[in-house]
């Protein structure tokens, strides 16, 4: 299965606009800062090196497609509703840009649930989110709000695919469909990143300017500069804040989790 083809089918095809307790979660998200200091991103080739991801116990590619799915659910909801809302600015390049984002997610979506049911499993249902959390944020009422979730589900995809490719070893076909869907997310991550008038790559463990503080679960551990076990800054002359910029890192399934599920409604 192509998952180019799927893309480029859903871009022609789909309108995005009609495609088909909480302080503690608070807290959660921005306690992760010491225990993910060593973690890192969805589906990408750092992980497959010996690392904090890979010392999970090897799942069963099915319920990674899963995990996947729900984070997929969750940015996809999220762009419709952006879209629908009329919080970007009509008529500009960045409502073009999130129209084109819609239909990614919308392509991702449909892809993880075939494939999911390809592997003899069950897709898991649609969540109820709430992006607001419990009124907390204002995303589609504050364009600014908006495009910050936005970075910080991007952000998050990127780290989460990337933790989650050791899990995939023995299932080639999907893991390369992950790598695929990985590096869309990555490109989606740059140019929100863009769009807030940010640099597309991570500094240090930098949330950058204008993103709330509940947000720098997404972002601890990118401070890391051990790559293979070797001191990157130690045989370099760039600096500390080049070789963060250089590498993602990926997130476990358990800080992905914490931070998706402060957008569940409970």
């Amino acid at each position: 299965m192509n998952i180019f083809h799927i893309i480029d089918q859903f871009q022609l095809d789909i309108d995005p606009k009609k495609a088909t307790s909480r302080r503690d979660a608070f807290r959660m998200f921005g306690d992760l800062g010491a225990k993910s200091l060593l973690a890192a991103v969805p589906f990408g080739l750092a992980a497959l090196a010996s690392s904090p991801a890979r010392a999970q116990s090897m799942a069963n590619p099915v319920e990674v497609l899963n995990f996947a799915l729900l984070l997929e659910y969750l940015e996809n909801e999220y762009y419709l509703m952006g879209l629908d809302a009329g919080v970007i600015p009509a008529g500009s390049d960045a409502e073009m840009v999130f129209a084109q984002i819609s239909k990614h997610e919308a392509a991702h979506v449909e892809f993880l649930k075939t494939a999911i049911s390809g592997a003899g499993g069950t897709p898991i249902d649609k969540p109820t989110f709430d992006f607001t959390v419990s009124g907390t944020f204002d995303p589609f009422g504050s364009y600014d709000q908006f495009l910050a979730l936005s970075q910080a589900f991007e952000d998050t995809g990127v780290r989460a695919y990337k933790g989650q490719a050791g899990n995939l070893l023995g299932a080639s076909d999907v893991l390369k469909a992950a790598l695929q869907i990985h590096s869309v997310e990555a490109r989606h991550a740059s140019e929100v990143r863009r769009i807030r008038g940010l640099m597309g790559w991570i500094t240090q463990d930098q949330r950058g300017t204008g993103m709330p503080a509940e947000t720098q679960a997404v972002y601890n551990g990118e401070d890391n500069v051990m790559q293979g076990g070797v001191d990157a800054v130690s045989i370099t002359s760039v600096g500390a804040d080049a070789v963060t910029e250089a590498y993602d890192e990926p997130l476990t399934k358990d800080e992905v989790t914490t931070i998706a599920s402060l957008f569940l409604k409970a």
